[in-house]
């Protein structure tokens, strides 16, 4: 896109340095609908900018487009542009250093949360139905979350993600929102190559720890969302995720994390010296300084993590938790704020991605008037019924 954009952008949700256009096919079953890419994801003959103009700068046009988005195009619906990302994927709460924060029309003066920001901003303002973007750490879902909108981490490795700029390839996933349930599961059933049915699940765990982590206004919210959306047919019961808290949890995925990012962009950081925003450099040094011996306790971690929330879900039955701690913060705090702010964010998002399960975040949640999203995580490869489940609550009226 130029500054002549031929659609409004009233919410700085897309990236205005690439024009780029792709019209979906005539017929399909998303003929009609339009869409935004999280700047992650290549499209042939354009420069994926990733959210940092250095690594744009930095690198060619792209040979190929995004397995994502020709899926997308292939079932009809037409991407009118690139959308913007916390650099690199790097950031948690969507204020860009090099374009500007979208605006959450949601929640106004607030952040729309990130990495996704631009995605999630696009939807939630009204100019695109849908959007897709990447999920490594929470990036579908805090925005998600904080602009009202639902929005899916997939199974790590069940969408492919060729195409996509990778940050942290043991965490990466890709994952879409959308302000409609229907147009939602219609967006899941193209990328998961199969069919969603609208279904009340049996059973569901409400993790208390997770409870414990979010302020209590929000805890509250999304309990009693939770019964709204899901109780009489459906059995909640409660339980505790992890016997040493989910912070010991997220500070081993950001470990590994870390240490896979700067994997990723270590060489180019080392032969470019790129400009960077305070939170993103930081997020580079604190993995570098991960040590053997942290890495290998992260890893064993991983794994216990996945033998617990696998089994809690073997048979079928779903998990319960706020998808963030609050609702949007307000945007422009100090850094040291938002720091803060990021541990009880992340101490939630771990769970999923530690576990490697997919996870959608539903807007039937909300904090004097703010959105907060209620997530349900279900087991690898459970995509299509926490997407049906959601399709059922949001049907009978579940959303705030």
């Amino acid at each position: 896109m130029t500054d002549a954009a031929s659609f409004s952008d009233p919410h700085n949700a897309f990236c205005h340095d690439v024009d780029v256009r792709l019209d979906g096919k005539p017929r399909g079953p998303l003929s009609g609908l339009t869409f935004g890419a999280k700047d992650l994801f290549h499209v042939k003959g354009h420069r994926t900018g990733g959210g940092n103009f250095d690594w744009r700068d930095s690198h060619p046009p792209a040979e190929e487009t995004a397995w994502a988005i020709e899926t997308l195009v292939a079932a009809g619906a037409t991407m009118i542009g690139k959308t913007i990302t916390d650099e690199i994927s790097r950031g948690i709460f969507g204020e860009s250093a090099f374009y500007g924060t979208p605006t959450n029309a949601r929640a106004p003066g607030r952040i729309p949360g990130g990495s996704s920001s631009g995605s999630a901003a696009a939807v939630a303002g009204g100019t695109v139905p849908f959007a897709i973007g990447t999920d490594t750490a929470g990036s579908v879902r805090v925005p998600s979350s904080f602009c009202g909108l639902y929005g899916i981490r997939t199974t790590h490795g069940r969408v492919p993600v060729a195409g996509m700029l990778p940050q942290a390839p043991s965490f990466d996933t890709v994952g879409w929102m959308a302000d409609d349930a229907d147009i939602f599961a219609r967006v899941s059933a193209v990328l998961l190559e199969s069919s969603i049915e609208a279904a009340r699940p049996k059973r569901i765990f409400l993790a208390e720890d997770a409870l414990a982590v979010a302020e209590p206004a929000t805890a509250a919210a999304v309990e009693a969302a939770l019964t709204k959306a899901f109780g009489g047919e459906t059995a909640i019961e409660r339980v505790t995720l992890s016997p040493t808290g989910l912070a010991a949890w997220s500070s081993h995925q950001a470990a590994l994390q870390g240490r896979e990012a700067w994997t990723t962009f270590g060489d180019w950081i080392d032969g470019t010296n790129p400009r960077f925003s305070f939170e993103v450099a930081d997020n580079f040094l604190r993995g570098i300084k991960a040590s053997p011996d942290e890495l290998a306790a992260a890893r064993e971690t991983r794994e216990q993590v996945r033998e617990r929330v696998h089994a809690l879900l073997a048979d079928g039955s779903l998990i319960a938790l706020p998808t963030t701690p609050f609702p949007a913060p307000l945007a422009g705090q100090k850094r040291s704020t938002m720091w803060g702010l990021r541990t009880g964010i992340i101490a939630l998002t771990a769970v999923s991605g530690m576990a490697g399960t997919p996870q959608v975040t539903m807007p039937f949640a909300s904090v004097d008037g703010l959105p907060v999203g209620l997530s349900l995580i279900g087991a690898p490869g459970a995509d299509e019924r926490l997407v049906g489940a959601a399709l059922d609550a949001g049907r009978r009226g579940a959303r705030v």
